[in-house]
């Protein structure tokens, strides 16, 4: 019942309210009448004045020292040159290469794989399945686009070597690298411990 009650009166304000009724004068003079005279007809003796658009050209578009995008962000400049942009993950060993670690154990046992790197200052490090590792390689949407990380990712830990997954999220149609470790690379000799 209220919500009909706001309905009808909101109809009738809105009915008044765009009526061409003239409503009483409340002692401050009436106003002057509106004319429905389409505006050339009041100025008959004023030149015609044509405003025409701005036009563009391709290069107006192309970003460059004088023509910013402005929806990207300023570039964080520091002493070391451009900043790259934050990796959205947590990675393991972010300043080795990965052509830098040497894998060196791997342990299938407990139900949950493990595999040991060593970096280049000789220190090991135990990684898991699905862990992210090695210094990220930026990638640029298009000529002048955003910047983003790609990191190898451990997709499976086997018994003689471990498989690195890399998968661009910008281009789902085209096939994640693939990379495999050996645990003993060729070359090198198997020694037992005794």
């Amino acid at each position: 019942m209220k919500i009909v009650t706001c309905t009808a009166v909101f109809c009738a304000l809105f009915v008044a309210a765009c009526s061409d009724v003239a409503k009483p004068s409340t002692g401050q003079g009436t106003p002057p009448p509106v004319s429905r005279a389409p505006v050339a007809a009041l100025d008959a003796g004023a030149p015609t004045v044509v405003l025409k658009g701005v036009e563009f050209s391709e290069s107006d578009f192309v970003e460059s020292e004088r023509n910013r995008d402005p929806f990207r962000p300023f570039v964080n400049v520091s002493k070391g040159g451009i900043k790259p942009p934050p990796n959205q993950r947590r990675v393991k060993l972010p300043n080795s290469n990965v052509d830098e670690l040497k894998l060196i154990a791997i342990v299938l046992g407990g139900g949950v794989g493990r595999v040991m790197f060593v970096d280049s200052k000789g220190k090991g490090h135990v990684l898991y399945r699905g862990d992210y590792l090695g210094r990220p390689e930026l990638v640029r949407v298009g000529a002048t686009g955003q910047e983003y990380q790609l990191n190898w990712r451990i997709d499976r830990i086997r018994e003689g070597d471990v498989v690195l997954l890399r998968e661009d999220p910008a281009q789902p149609q085209v096939p994640p690298a693939t990379r495999v470790i050996p645990l003993r690379p060729e070359g090198d000799k198997f020694e037992p411990l005794d």
